[in-house]
């Protein structure tokens, strides 16, 4: 009696395990997939998207430049630098001013045309709204590209980016079925159109663009995990 009762209990336990493992990775899979397709963020960053680490809001990190000109267009972004090492090289994009300024040690250096996605004010929420991102971001990698000359990808999204579009979600600004997006980057410009970028035609779907010479420039002197400052 008590053996049987014994031995019941085991399989019913052993049924609720398995069901528990079934459960976890039926949803483990579902999460994937779903992250995958850039409906949730990543696993890794659910604390820092949900705030349960300490959240801070992003802070500007360079000074603002008191000025409406291109800083030092006369002169290759390499003489200006003249070859000082260590450099400590980052980026600010200023899209109010269609302006990417280089800087050295926060020191501004030099400063190009750019131009942005084709709806180019405000945030950048969802995959498709053809907005360039806000923030702060750092270079994952940069590559020649056959369509536009260079190619520096951004780590957007970031945990900032996470959670700005599930705020959004959950304010109603937007539906939860639009995936954030990706692949935004610092590239150049078809072949011979550096036209697209002297009338400030903001062509792309998110990415900022420069002319092919400036694109090279800039390439010449950013590494893996450059900061990139985009502000409005």
């Amino acid at each position: 009696m008590y053996k049987k009762e014994g031995i019941k209990g085991i399989i019913k336990i052993r049924k609720y395990l398995l069901t528990l493992i079934l459960f976890v990775v039926c949803g483990a899979t579902l999460y994937s997939l779903l992250a995958r397709l850039g409906l949730l963020m990543p696993l890794a960053e659910l604390p820092s998207v949900l705030c349960f680490s300490p959240c801070k809001p992003e802070q500007s990190i360079h000074p603002l430049i008191d000025t409406k000109q291109l800083l030092n267009q006369d002169k290759s972004l390499q003489v200006v630098l003249q070859d000082k090492v260590p450099r400590k090289i980052s980026i600010l994009i200023e899209k109010s001013k269609y302006r990417l300024t280089v800087f050295d040690n926060l020191q501004p250096v030099k400063s190009y045309l750019v131009v942005f996605g084709d709806n180019p004010t405000g945030d950048k929420f969802y995959e498709g709204d053809r907005k360039t991102p806000e923030g702060i971001f750092h270079i994952l990698d940069f590559y020649d590209h056959p369509d536009w000359s260079r190619f520096m990808w951004l780590d957007y999204p970031n945990p900032q980016a996470w959670r700005e579009n599930f705020q959004a979600k959950l304010a109603g600004k937007i539906n939860w079925t639009l995936p954030i997006g990706g692949q935004v980057g610092i590239h150049g410009v078809p072949t011979g159109q550096d036209s697209l970028i002297e009338k400030r035609s903001n062509w792309t779907w998110g990415c900022i663009s420069l002319k092919n010479n400036d694109v090279k420039e800039i390439y010449q002197v950013v590494s893996v995990g450059t900061m990139v400052e985009i502000v409005p």
